[in-house]
């Protein structure tokens, strides 16, 4: 067998239970129900920050955000009783991506879609990429899903033409222009489920029906909350979605699982399936407390921006035909960074361990022998537009602490117990609080994590 290809599908603020296959009642997503019976489903499986350009770094880079101090989506900051740390607004050229390794070693290497780590400086073609189609600096399509979109790498199309049709149609596109005697790397990172919550009016008044039909439109579906922590929406309420009831954002899902399900379709019509490695992810929990609390993560704790599970847990899927048994399914962690060395080693690369510091190839996992990846980190020294407070979290097995910066309380969960981090036991547990504060800390000076400091000027 020679190299795979590799098709890395990212998905912007998709939730753990958006889709059929993990758990949604409301959503249907027959293509990628699908695709997890052909592949892997990973039940475990963590963006390294409840927001989107610190994940999408990592990824890239094989190292956790605060590794590469980008640990906040890029132009924020925040502050509330604490200042924001300063951080970079760019992925740094010095890091050998994903890309430019694969590059190397003869791959061709294409974006598609949602970029976000930075200004034309450090656009896709400075880290590796051959092509670049609809990778800016923006983070949401900003007119929205509707062309003319004004997004500068990529043309507009016809008026009213549907953006995530149109970056599948890029993609395959590049699937049919390739060069056969070259594997690719294709990565694919839709705009999709991101706000604008839009969709096409057809599958918009599909779920309308179904929410009547099921009794939903009769339901509370958003609980106000307490009010937001950070200074710039201190005058606004938390608003938490209890059910998932949306028809617009069930519309958008709908139609990124049947633009998923053409793409699949042209790989097998190109002969290219039996030697493609695809996976499918999103990049940070799904959007529940706020901005139109489009989504709901329940059972999970809170979602988007936030440190608890909704905000990091998220779905994964994996197919890979003659290496992956199909309907497997793995429920031992796996975070963001892993896919650097799991690519280079499923390529049959020399890993780079200098580079991939934080990520642990899961290719044994995909093949269904002994895996157990250890402990996982994250450092979010920021206020996110969720709600979210700063502070830094690790997994250790089924057990989770978060300490938080505000005011240095700590939270310990233990998540095969209690998935829904609902009761705290930290007051159970003061040895092994007191371990995992120690060893989360060794790991935040080791990769140089940033402490914020007090705002002098808040007023609580």
């Amino acid at each position: 067998m020679g190299q795979p290809n590799l098709l890395f599908i990212l998905i912007d603020d998709m939730g753990w239970r958006d889709l059929a296959c993990t758990g949604s009642d409301f959503y249907e997503t027959p293509c990628l129900d699908r695709f997890a019976t052909e592949g892997m489903r990973f039940t475990n499986a963590y963006a390294s920050c409840p927001v989107c350009s610190p994940t999408r770094a990592s990824i890239l880079s094989g190292k956790y955000p605060a590794r590469v101090n980008l640990t906040n989506f890029l132009y924020a900051k925040p502050r509330g009783k604490l200042l924001s740390t300063d951080y970079l607004d760019h992925l740094a050229l010095s890091e050998t991506s994903l890309a430019t390794a694969l590059r190397q070693h003869g791959y061709q290497t294409w974006h598609v879609g949602k970029w976000h780590l930075g200004g034309p400086e450090a656009y896709p073609d400075r880290h590796g990429f051959d092509v670049n189609i609809g990778g800016c600096h923006w983070g949401q399509p900003r007119m929205g899903y509707f062309s003319p979109w004004g997004i500068e790498t990529l043309a507009d199309g016809p008026e009213g033409e549907y953006l995530t049709d149109r970056i599948t149609d890029e993609a395959i596109r590049l699937l049919q222009e390739r060069d056969p005697s070259r594997p690719f790397f294709l990565n694919l990172c839709h705009y999709a489920v991101h706000t604008p919550i839009q969709a096409k009016p057809e599958l918009i008044a599909k779920y309308q029906r179904k929410a009547k039909e099921l009794g939903l439109d009769t339901q509370e579906a958003i609980l106000p909350g307490e009010h937001f922590p950070c200074e710039h929406k201190r005058e606004q309420r938390l608003m938490r979605r209890v059910i998932q009831s949306d028809p617009t954002y069930a519309a958008m899902v709908e139609n990124l699982d049947w633009n998923i399900g053409r793409l699949l379709a042209a790989l097998d019509a190109a002969g290219l399936a039996e030697d493609t490695l695809v996976v499918f992810t999103s990049d940070n929990g799904g959007l529940s407390t706020s901005e139109g609390s489009p989504t709901c993560n329940l059972p999970l704790a809170e979602g988007k921006g936030w440190l608890y599970e909704g905000g990091v847990r998220e779905p994964l899927l994996v197919r890979w035909p003659g290496q992956i048994v199909p309907g497997s399914v793995c429920d031992e962690p796996v975070t963001s960074p892993d896919f650097y060395p799991t690519f280079l080693e499923a390529a049959g690369l020399p890993l780079l361990p200098d580079q991939h510091a934080d990520g642990v190839s899961f290719l044994p996992a995909l093949r269904g022998e002994a895996f157990q990846r250890g402990p996982i980190y994250w450092h979010y020294p920021h206020y996110s537009n969720q709600g979210g407070t700063p502070g830094s979290a690790m997994l250790d097995g089924s057990w989770k602490l978060i300490e938080y910066f505000e005011d240095h309380h700590r939270e310990l969960y233990d998540l095969a117990q209690d998935p829904g981090e609902e009761t705290n036991v930290a007051c159970f547990h003061p040895e092994r609080v007191q371990a995992m504060a120690a060893q989360l800390a060794q790991w935040r000076t080791e990769v140089s994590a940033r402490i914020p400091e007090p705002n002098p000027d808040w007023e609580g």
